[in-house]
């Protein structure tokens, strides 16, 4: 009788242990996970707050960028056009040797009329959306291959078909913004762009022979402008892939499934209309 009264302590006591043991365990893992999904949330809040902050800046940019855009096809390009017509009347009651030098004046005053409109048509989103990515991309690459600074040389495979206005808005400013790192940094004779349009993929190349660069080496400014490239791709619901090292150029890839749903919607043809 004993023993049995020693075997059901034993067993009573190694049943309240286990059950302890079991009731600690289930505590600390629910304490693990409530602190994962805490972190989860926090993380998912800094990500959201980065991609207001960056949907923020974009509409101030293009604000910023219809604004120029009006000003300078309003006003700038109608002063010149006044300077030019007033050179004109002048050229027309002078001697040859001084008429030669107006003309020529009234030629530059012509040439920066034309290079003002095209700036300003790069600039404006209306002249983006009714253009369309190739057509808008095929006029910059002109553009540049004109002024000799570097060669610029466009591919498109595939028939292209519209990935939607805010898509094709900031993907050519992903354009813009690659082209101008080039000019500036790279030190490049051609850039390459490849358009690559399929039923349920599209891809955006730029690849330049410039001197390239190590990610080690960037400073604040630079890598800050490179994450923006990133950034903005997720925000059509794409990514941006950067690769570049020293002597070896660098290449700028997006790739965009166009069913995807994007943080930065179409929400009509105004630029600063941003959807969640």
């Amino acid at each position: 009788m004993l023993d049995e009264n020693v075997r059901m302590v034993v067993f009573s006591s190694a049943a309240l242990f286990a059950f302890v043991t079991l009731f600690i365990i289930y505590f600390v893992v629910l304490y693990r996970n409530r602190q994962l999904k805490n972190k989860q949330e926090q993380e998912e809040l800094h990500a959201n707050f980065r991609q207001e902050l960056l949907k923020t800046q974009l509409e101030v940019q293009e604000q910023t960028l219809n604004y120029i855009s009006t000003e300078i096809h309003d006003n700038i390009t109608q002063i010149l056009s006044f300077v030019k017509l007033t050179l004109g009347s002048i050229a027309s009651g002078i001697e040859d040797e001084r008429k030669i030098k107006v003309n020529e004046t009234r030629e530059l005053v012509a040439q920066t009329i034309t290079d003002l409109r095209d700036l300003s048509k790069s600039l404006s989103f209306e002249h983006i959306a009714s253009q369309g990515l190739v057509r808008t991309i095929e006029n910059e690459v002109e553009r540049v291959n004109k002024s000799g600074l570097i060669s610029v040389s466009l591919e498109q495979e595939g028939n292209s078909y519209s990935l939607g206005e805010q898509r094709e808005l900031v993907l050519f400013r992903i354009f813009q913004e690659t082209l101008n790192n080039t000019l500036k940094h790279a030190n490049a004779t051609h850039l390459k762009i490849m358009l690559q349009y399929h039923p349920d993929l599209f891809n955006l190349t730029l690849e330049d022979d410039g001197s390239g660069f190590s990610a080690e080496t960037l400073d604040n400014k630079s890598g800050s402008g490179l994450r923006n490239i990133e950034n903005r791709a997720a925000l059509i619901g794409g990514t941006a892939t950067i690769d570049s090292s020293p002597g070896k150029g660098c290449s700028v890839k997006v790739v965009l499934n166009p069913l995807k749903k994007q943080l930065y919607t179409d929400g009509g043809t105004h630029p600063n209309r941003i959807g969640g």
